[in-house]
């Protein structure tokens, strides 16, 4: 009873200090802050970063699947003037003790890589990859902020999980809508709601992200060490990161197919 009294005597004060401010200036504001608690410059300068830890898939709240995995990222160079909906994000997914299954995604391909060759990955799965980057918030931190049309609106003070959090609402000419919350204290992203309209589907699924266990990664850079998704209440997967490293000099030859490599059939 105190806790819930201690929260709604925060929302009040939230509240007041915010009064005089416009949606928009209020959220430039939290989002100001959320880059500053991210690791400011440092976060923005993030050239490349490798996760490794454990990957839970589920289908209908059940384990569908696991793997021990490690995933290469590396961002490419955001023009400037930056674009609308720019894509700079290239991902080898690498799963097994042997390390000898990987997803190879870019801004145009995917393919999967097994001893047998290349695969190349249904065009969905990679418009579905890079949706869910355009919509994920740290990308949006790092890589979209100042986009043309992008607009970043405060929608106040909230609870949620039992943590007071401010509530900013981002969203492109494209119709993307992402409903990000940031943590009153740490100003860190704790949590976004999207929804999106899947293929073969005639109404819009709610896709909800929580970041927690954010740790220094190197040069006071944050990042979330674990990542839950539940899609229309459901979970879906789940992510616990052992380790996370930035800027490990990656390279373009990462995430290109060797020349020699068989290219399979689609």
């Amino acid at each position: 009873m105190m806790r819930t009294v201690r929260l709604g005597w925060v929302l009040l004060l939230l509240a007041g200090v915010a009064g005089a401010e416009t949606q928009a200036e209020r959220g430039k504001r939290v989002v100001d802050e959320a880059l500053a608690a991210l690791g400011g410059e440092r976060f923005l300068a993030m050239q490349d970063r490798v996760e490794r830890g454990r990957f839970y898939s589920f289908y209908r709240e059940r384990l569908s699947g696991l793997a021990r995995a490690v995933v290469y990222t590396r961002y490419l160079t955001r023009p400037e003037p930056p674009e609308r909906a720019f894509f700079g994000l290239r991902e080898r997914q690498v799963f097994g003790k042997k390390e000898d299954v990987a997803i190879v995604l870019t801004e145009n391909t995917a393919h999967e890589i097994t001893f047998r060759g290349a695969r190349p990955l249904p065009d969905e799965y990679l418009d579905r990859f890079k949706e869910s980057a355009l919509r994920n918030a740290l990308y949006i931190l790092r890589m979209r902020l100042g986009e043309p049309g992008l607009l970043a609106e405060s929608r106040g003070s909230d609870i949620v999980d039992n943590q007071p959090v401010e509530a900013v609402e981002f969203t492109d000419p494209d119709n993307r809508m992402v409903t990000v919350y940031f943590h009153h204290s740490t100003k860190l992203p704790v949590r976004q709601v999207t929804k999106r309209r899947e293929p073969g589907k005639n109404y819009a699924i709610e896709e909800v992200t929580t970041f927690s266990r954010y740790r220094d990664v190197g040069g006071g850079v944050m990042w979330p060490h674990t990542l839950l998704r539940t899609r229309d209440g459901e979970k879906v997967f789940e992510m616990f990161a052992e380790s996370v490293e930035i800027n490990q000099g990656l390279t373009d030859n990462l995430f290109v197919l060797p020349a020699d490599l068989k290219v399979l059939k689609k």
